[in-house]
C-alpha cells in the first residue's frame, strides 16, 4: 500500500499506517528510524522471517510474546537453546509456532555470534550494505540490489529464512533506506536521523 494519506492531526503519512490502529505508533516511532543496536537488528531479522507468509499485524501483536520466548532476542542466549527449547516454543501460543522458523532463529543466533566474532558487530556488518545513490521511488519495490546482496551474504554464512524480500523489509524498518512516502511527515525526520547517524565500523 504505497502513497500517503491525511491523518486526523492534519499531517500526511504513508498510507499503509492506517491499515490497523497499532500501525500508526509503529510508523511514527520506529519504522525507518536508523538502528545500530545489535539486539534490535537481530530481533527485526527474526521477526521479519516469522512474518514470511503472514501479515506484519500478526507479528506486531505478538512481538512482546516473541521477546519473552526468545530471551529478548539476545542472540548469545538464543544460541544456547536446544531441542527442549524448541519443544517449549512449539507449545507457546503467544508466538507463531512454525518449527522451521523457530529452528532458524536458533541457527541464526549462532551465526550472529560467529559474525560478531569475525566482523566486530552485527551492526557494522549490516550497515556495509546501506545503498548509495539509490534513486528508486519510495515503496515501489519489494527487493533491491542491496537487499539481494545482503541476503546472499547472510545465506553464504549459514543464515536461514533471510531471502531478499525479508531482508528488504528489514532494511526499510531499520533505516538502511528511507522508504517513507515522499510527502509523509516522517520522511524528513528519518532523513535527519540518517544524516546525523554515526555509522558503525
Amino acid at each position: 500500500m504505497s502513497g500517503s494519506v491525511m491523518g486526523l492531526d492534519g499531517r500526511l503519512r504513508c498510507r499503509w499506517c492506517i491499515a490497523a490502529p497499532e500501525f500508526l505508533d509503529y510508523h511514527d516511532k520506529e519504522w525507518g528510524v536508523p538502528v545500530v543496536d545489535d539486539i534490535r537488528l537481530f530481533e527485526k531479522l527474526c521477526l521479519e522471517s516469522f512474518q514470511s507468509g503472514l501479515s506484519w499485524r500478526t507479528i506486531l501483536a505478538k512481538r512482546e510474546s516473541f521477546r519473552a520466548a526468545f530471551a529478548g532476542f539476545d542472540f548469545r542466549k538464543v544460541a544456547l537453546f536446544d531441542e527442549a527449547d524448541v519443544t517449549r516454543l512449539m507449545a507457546d501460543a503467544g508466538i507463531v509456532r512454525h518449527r522451521g522458523k523457530i529452528e532458524a532463529v536458533i541457527n541464526n543466533a549462532r551465526r550472529a555470534c560467529e559474525l560478531v566474532e569475525a566482523e566486530g558487530s552485527l551492526a557494522a556488518f549490516v550497515w556495509r550494505f546501506e545503498p548509495v545513490d539509490d534513486e528508486a521511488r519510495p515503496q515501489s519495490r519489494s527487493t533491491s540490489p542491496a537487499s539481494e546482496a545482503l541476503s546472499k551474504e547472510l545465506r553464504r554464512r549459514g543464515w536461514k529464512f533471510v531471502g531478499p524480500i525479508t531482508v528488504y523489509a528489514f532494511m526499510q524498518a531499520m533505516g538502511l533506506v528511507n522508504d517513507h512516502a515522499e510527502d509523509c511527515v516522517m520522511r524528513s525526520e528519518v532523513d535527519r536521523a540518517r544524516a546525523s547517524l554515526r555509522r558503525p565500523s
